[in-house]
């Protein structure tokens, strides 16, 4: 079944106990932070202070997005935050500090995601594709939700999967941006495993649970 892991950056935070009481109502699995540091992304967004109310009253897995220019530091901000899964950005890291950057995540305890922008073609993962848990597909431009879907994103998520199949691989296909419910079945469609969905499902007019359901 289709993981749906909603993202708190489109969430209310005026009534925050209430929305975690809706995403502990729902069928998502894990929840989605977006971490951004107004550098490496034109925003900012939260920390591992945000994380800690979830951990201690969500339900969910935490699956942790950063969106920074320098993840071998922020990594261990989040040491002690019970985090399922991190993930990084390749377009983040030179090749020297690629596997420290995902050594440092296993020590944590982390499992470790690795991502691409729109514009970053797939072989820039050659090489590591064998050391993560999960690639995120980004198929908007990193900073802001609510941007519309770039179908090309499609075409990454059945590279990674031809791959997957012809190296024997494990690694889950995540996508994030512009999902909604004709969205997320096309995307489902090309092997994706994980939905990140913000706008759509935190705004969704029959509620948050009805959200999630619709995607699933």
């Amino acid at each position: 079944m289709t993981i749906i892991s909603p993202s708190v950056l489109s969430a209310d935070f005026s009534d925050l106990k209430g929305e975690i009481e809706h995403l502990n109502n729902s069928k998502a699995e894990w929840v989605h932070f977006d971490v951004m540091d107004g550098h490496f992304v034109p925003n900012l967004t939260f920390g591992p202070d945000i994380l800690k109310v979830f951990e201690k009253h969500c339900n969910k897995k935490l699956d942790v997005h950063i969106m920074v220019s320098n993840p071998m530091k922020v990594v261990d901000y989040f040491k002690k935050n019970n985090v399922y899964m991190m993930t990084f950005h390749v377009e983040a890291v030179g090749d020297n500090t690629l596997i420290p950057v995902i050594e440092k995540c296993r020590l944590n305890g982390f499992k470790v995601g690795i991502s691409i922008k729109p514009n970053t073609r797939c072989e820039e993962l050659l090489g590591i594709l064998d050391k993560v848990d999960m690639v995120l597909v980004m198929s908007v431009e990193p900073g802001f939700g609510g941007q519309k879907f770039m179908p090309n994103s499609l075409e990454k998520l059945d590279w990674l999967h031809e791959y997957r199949e012809e190296h024997g691989l494990k690694y889950l296909l995540e996508i994030d941006g512009g999902i909604n419910q004709e969205t997320g079945r096309q995307a489902v469609k090309h092997h994706c495993d994980v939905l990140v969905a913000g706008s759509y499902i935190f705004k969704h007019p029959e509620g948050i649970e009805a959200g999630v359901e619709s995607l699933l």
